[in-house]
């Protein structure tokens, strides 16, 4: 084998080596956290290409895991397409929480339907109603939760641990077993597993939110580029990962 040949050789088998190792990482760690803490312990799900690899790994591990999703009320139809035939295959069982339609009714009456796009306030207000409170009506009573939280989703997120205390969620314990992982690698899972996955991805998405608040993106822009694309990367969160409404305990009805 020329020396050419032989490189590209070692460079395909320490990739797929690595990726390999990040699969079997992500096993021990789901597989460590869901003896520790089930029945107390939740998957967070929006269905994008790391929850399906999640939900995926976790039914095998424990068929009874509990995984639930948040309903904002302004998601995709390919969301729920895709919620539909993940919960086919996996077999677990989903568990939908709604924000609180007196709040809804409420913020869209008073600022109308697209308040969030005003100010970032604005914004943060609406991802308060439709995604921060039902969170923790989801988290309420659970000692840990999962997510499919990546370092390389955007700069808010380098400094996430594998394993961490949730300070922004009453302390709880906070799983992120697919920290390491790149696009490829959920790829490569989702297509090895035969899983299936949402449909916004084969239209120029590379991540999955509110429909109004997420667009496809453009070759070379970052994977959260399609996110709240009118605001600057640094304050592109909902809530769901990062305390924007600490010391407001009173407006949450959980």
């Amino acid at each position: 084998m020329a020396d050419t040949e032989k490189g590209e050789h070692m460079a395909g088998k320490n990739k797929s080596d690595a990726y390999l190792a990040k699969v079997a990482k992500a096993d021990q760690i789901l597989r460590e956290a869901i003896e520790k803490f089930h029945p107390a312990i939740t998957l967070a799900s929006s269905f994008s290409l790391e929850d399906v690899v999640l939900m995926d790994m976790i039914s095998k591990i424990r068929p009874d895991a509990r995984v639930f999703a948040i309903d904002t009320g302004r998601l995709n139809e390919e969301t729920y397409q895709c919620a539909e035939l993940v919960r086919a295959v996996t077999g677990l069982k989903i568990e939908w929480f709604f924000p609180r339609f007196e709040d809804v009714q409420k913020l869209e009456q008073e600022k109308g339907l697209f308040s969030f796009r005003n100010s970032l306030d604005n914004r943060h207000e609406c991802c308060n109603i439709r995604k921060v409170e039902p969170l923790l009506r989801a988290l309420k009573g659970q000692k840990a939760w999962i997510t499919g939280l990546r370092r390389e989703q955007n700069v808010t997120r380098e400094d996430l641990k594998y394993v961490e205390i949730d300070d922004a969620h009453r302390s709880i314990t906070k799983i992120n077993p697919l920290l390491e992982w790149d696009e490829k690698d959920l790829k490569r899972y989702v297509e090895e597993n035969k899983l299936p996955y949402s449909s916004l991805y084969d239209k120029g998405y590379t991540s999955i939110g509110c429909a109004p608040c997420t667009r496809a993106t453009e070759p070379g822009e970052h994977p959260r580029a399609g996110r709240w694309w009118w605001e600057n990367a640094e304050q592109k969160e909902c809530g769901l990962h990062v305390d924007y409404f600490k010391g407001n305990d009173a407006s949450v009805k959980a």
